[in-house]
Parts: structure tokens; C-alpha cells; sequence
């Protein structure tokens, strides 16, 4: 039987991290478990194979959400990675800290040294800021992960930006400074014109190291308990029967705001109410294992353009084999491009201290607006989205049977807070009103999703509710804190009432932060591994 100091369950945005700190010292050997396989495909290297990665099934659980009461009672398609890097393989690849505020919000919570001053240190720690470097005060040289500005700026998206001016939304230089207002481009996780993943950035360096071990196609079945110590995980893998590897120190749970409740809930960790549904006996009651679930909703509008191209016409055809040569001898153009290329954050009350609204843009549109799930659209076009940054509404994640390959139940509850509808609603009107402002209304032909016909409140909310969809970013199911539904204990990362068992990864966060989800897991693991190294 294999024993290592550390296993940590999952190389995604948060295990691949604790893989590198955790083996650093040479000290402590590391085991890490990886129901996915190699990160090999071309499509996860090239920055603008995004829509490629995001929904293939060889690289994704291809979960989907339980029926949405507030939204049509619509299932949405809702991807996570299976593969080393986990989503950060098949994400946006944008780099996004939040406000300091919301890590404040989790000092006040409960979550003692998770305040913004707190975390700053990690976030500076993991990156090197590529380009000007930024302030040093707050920005990072010398990390694993390589952050930069977009090079080569759409024409599209300089009006885009402009025209968030005309409505008085300020530029800014850097949205990763703390405070996020404003309007700006996306900043990326790329080096050398190739995504840089987790997998890139912390594992490869790891798996260098003759103290630590990957194990690909590995998938975790339970959590192995002496009485209320975890001592390890059975896994089986590809093809094989079950295997047991033991743990000295701890067993780490890294596999998200899904997996990390499922696997907790299927080894009897959990709800007793929902244990007994799916006949698993209880080994420890901690009823918040799976609720609190949160995730970003986007509501979306496309316009057809005139007197630009967009990157419609470019992704087909001669023109995209120009594109691939470009990219193969420049590592610059179509291929380097995100989802969103640009983007602002706002206040859609004025009595707001700090934004609730993430505006994305992006020099392309997509048939009927469905937003990486087609191939582009045949016609010039742009598209402009928005998310609202800290969702009321929240709902669970439920295992719906002890086997680890049923797929879990997964409810976000989508617009169940009126707050969120409230905010939403006026996000809609404001990106019609950037459509109608120059230099943005220079290029626009037609608005074209969801068209003129919609006027009223009631008419964007049925908008709203028809075609909304996750930005993939899934939190809080095991979340740190102290109240009666806190799984995680934010001084340690131990889960509440066991021993040699910690979390660390999005399902911790006690609340959602301001933003894409990948910069403050990478920062939770970052700070993680030294709370976990402190024994």
C-alpha cells in the first residue's frame, strides 16, 4: 500500500498549487489524484481553443445544472475540467482578484486572516506580472503564474471602452489593484502567446521533484476514516480495481465546488437527512457540506457590425489559415484571444460603495447568442455581457447516490434573489445604452439579441431568464467560517470536527467574490499550503 505525507485529491486551479508548496522544502512527500488524464490537447494550449475545450467531453464531468425554477426551469450545460490543470485547462483564462472588499466581507464573517491584507501577500506570491509589471505595492514579479496585458487590442474593443467613458465610467489602469471600477481589458494567463495554466505554472515544476507523485485517471471513491481521523483515499484506477493510498499527515480535498462535496457526502461526511437518502452511513454530521452553493449568471447582448471586421470572419475559411500562420511564426492574433476581450465593473445604484456589475465584451457574437457553445457567427458581430459580481440567490450540490461516477445534483437557484433580478435588469438597459453610444454606435448595424421588440422590464427579465447562463464559476459549498453551516476552519483548512482532513479550493469560499473565481482559488490554495505546513 502506497503512503505519502500529503494526498491531495485533484490537480485543478487549487491542487497543483499544493502539490508545488506543499513538496518545496523536500521534506514531505505529496501524492496527488487526478480523475482526468494528460493536458496534452492542442486545443488547451492555444489561448482561443476555449470553445473547443469547454464542452468536450474528453476533457469535462459534463455535469449540467437540476432544473432552474426562476429561469424556465432550464438545465444549463455546467463544464468543470477532468484533466491536469482542472478548469484552468479549459477556462476564459482571465485573471481577476475581486475588490478588497469581498475579502473583508470574509474577515467579518468569521474567516480571521482571510481579510484583504491578509490575502495580498498570496495573490503577490503567485504571479509574475508580465508587461509593465504594475505596482509593486500590490502586483507580483517573480511567481509561477504569469499574468499580461493583451497585446494586439480589437478596434471593437477601444470603442467598447470608450464608450463606457462617454457614460462616465473612468478607465483604469490595473482592476487588480483592489478597487475594480471602471473599464479596462481583461488581463490574461498566457506566456509567450500559449495559455498558462495551473498545470503549467505549479505542477509541471512539481512532478520534477522525486518527492511527489501524480496519478492520472484516478478516481477518488471515498475518504478512508480510522474513527474521526481520515487516514487516506480509496481510488480505483482506469480500468482497475480499487486502491488504497494512506495519507501520515493529512488528506487534502481539491476538487472544487463540486467534487469536494460529493466525495465528502459519499464517504459519509455531510447532511445526515441527505447521507440517508442515498444510504450512506454517517461518519461525521456537518450539515453544510453542499449548500451555500453560488455561481455567476450572465445575461447577454450581441449587435451586427459595420465598418469593422470582427472576429467572426476571421475563424473560417483562408482567413483562418492566415490566422494559424500568424500564430505559428507570432504566437499573436485570433488564436490568442480570450472569451472576453474587454470589460468594466459598475454601480447600478447610486447609493452602491463599490460595483455589483461585471461587464464583458468581446469583438465576436455567436448564432442567437449562445455564448461558447457554437462556433462563431457567420455575419461581423459583438457581443456584451454582464454578470452581477456577489449573487444573493444560492443553492446546493447533492449527491444522489454513494457511487462517485452518478452525477451530483446541482442547484444555483439562478435569480432566486430579487436583488439579483433588480441588478441584472439594470445591467441590460446599460449595455443597450452602450450599444446607442459612440464611438460603439459608429459600428453598429442591428442590435440583433434579443432584438428592438424588447422594451419593457418584463420583456429583458423574460430575456433574462431564456438565454442566461453560468460563467463557470461555481463556490462556497464547504466554506470557511464559524456559523452552524461552516465546513472548513478558515485557522487551519481542516474540515470541522475531523482530523488529518483539510479543504482547499472554490468551494471554500465563504461568499463569492468580485469576479472570475481562478484568481482567489489559486490565492486559497496559496495561502492554504502555508496553513497546512504550520501542522
Amino acid at each position: 500500500m502506497d503512503e505519502f505525507d500529503y494526498v491531495v485529491v485533484g490537480a485543478g486551479a487549487a491542487g497543483c498549487v499544493l502539490a508545488y508548496r506543499l513538496s518545496a522544502s523536500g521534506q514531505h512527500s505529496v501524492a496527488v489524484l487526478e480523475a482526468g488524464g494528460p493536458d496534452r490537447n492542442i486545443f488547451i494550449k492555444i489561448p482561443a481553443g476555449f470553445n473547443k475545450t469547454v464542452y468536450d467531453p474528453k476533457l469535462n464531468w459534463g455535469y449540467e445544472t437540476a432544473p432552474g425554477p426562476y429561469i424556465d426551469n432550464r438545465r444549463i450545460p455546467f463544464p468543470r475540467g477532468k484533466v491536469l490543470g482542472g478548469s484552468g485547462s479549459i477556462n476564459g483564462h482571465l485573471y481577476v482578484r475581486g475588490q478588497a472588499a469581498d475579502y473583508d466581507m470574509w474577515g467579518q464573517l468569521g474567516c480571521r486572516g482571510w481579510s484583504w491584507d491578509d490575502v495580498l501577500p498570496y495573490f503577490k506570491r503567485a504571479e509574475t506580472r508580465g508587461n509593465d509589471g504594475g505596482d509593486p505595492s500590490v502586483r507580483g514579479r517573480e511567481g509561477p503564474l504569469n499574468i499580461q496585458d493583451q497585446r494586439d487590442p480589437h478596434p471593437l474593443s477601444d470603442a467598447y471602452i470608450a464608450a463606457n467613458e462617454a457614460l462616465g465610467l473612468h478607465r483604469t489602469p490595473d482592476y487588480n489593484r483592489g478597487d475594480q471600477e471602471g473599464t479596462f481589458l481583461y488581463q490574461q494567463m498566457m506566456k509567450d502567446g500559449r495559455r498558462w495554466s495551473p498545470a503549467d505554472a505549479y505542477l509541471r515544476p512539481a512532478m520534477q521533484r522525486p518527492n511527489v507523485r501524480v496519478i492520472q485517471r484516478a478516481l477518488a471513491e471515498r475518504i478512508v476514516f480510522e474513527g474521526k481521523r481520515a487516514v487516506g483515499i480509496e481510488y480505483r484506477p482506469d480500468g482497475g480495481p480499487p486502491v488504497t493510498i494512506r495519507a501520515r499527515r493529512d488528506v487534502i480535498l481539491s476538487g472544487g465546488a463540486i467534487n469536494t462535496p460529493q466525495l465528502l457526502q459519499i464517504s459519509g461526511v455531510g447532511d445526515p437527512e441527505w447521507l440517508q437518502e442515498i444510504g450512506v452511513a454517517v461518519q461525521h454530521a456537518l450539515p453544510g457540506v453542499g449548500k451555500n452553493l453560488r455561481d455567476h449568471y450572465a445575461v447577454r447582448v450581441s449587435a451586427l457590425v459595420k465598418g469593422a471586421g470582427s472576429l467572426n470572419e476571421r475563424s473560417r475559411g483562408l482567413p483562418l489559415v492566415a490566422e494559424v500562420i500568424r500564430y505559428a511564426f507570432t504566437r499573436k492574433g485570433l488564436l490568442t484571444a480570450s472569451p472576453s476581450h474587454a470589460g468594466g465593473y459598475v454601480k447600478t445604484r447610486e447609493r452602491l460603495e463599490t460595483p455589483d456589475m461585471q461587464l464583458y465584451f468581446a469583438p465576436a457574437s455567436y448564432p442567437t447568442g449562445r455564448y461558447g457553445v457554437t462556433d462563431l457567427d457567420t455575419q461581423p458581430g459583438m457581443t456584451l455581457g454582464a454578470a452581477q459580481l456577489r449573487p444573493e440567490s444560492k443553492g446546493w450540490l447533492k449527491a444522489l447516490s454513494a457511487d462517485p461516477r452518478q452525477k451530483p445534483e446541482i442547484q444555483p437557484n439562478y435569480l432566486m434573489d430579487q436583488i439579483d433580478r433588480d441588478s441584472l435588469l439594470a445591467a441590460l438597459k446599460y449595455m443597450r445604452r452602450l450599444l446607442q453610444t459612440r464611438p460603439l454606435a459608429d459600428f453598429v448595424k442591428e442590435e440583433n439579441f434579443p432584438g428592438p421588440q424588447v422594451q419593457t422590464d418584463a420583456d429583458w427579465m423574460a430575456h433574462a431568464r431564456a438565454s442566461g447562463s453560468t460563467t463557470y464559476h461555481p463556490i462556497g459549498s464547504c466554506k470557511l467560517g464559524t456559523d452552524p453551516l461552516a465546513v472548513v476552519d478558515p485557522l487551519s483548512m481542516r474540515v470541522i470536527g475531523l482530523e488529518g482532513l483539510r479543504v482547499a479550493d472554490a468551494s471554500c469560499m465563504p461568499t463569492m467574490v468580485s469576479g472570475n473565481t481562478y484568481a482567489a482559488t489559486n490565492m486559497i490554495a496559496e495561502k492554504g499550503a502555508d496553513l497546512i505546513l504550520a501542522g
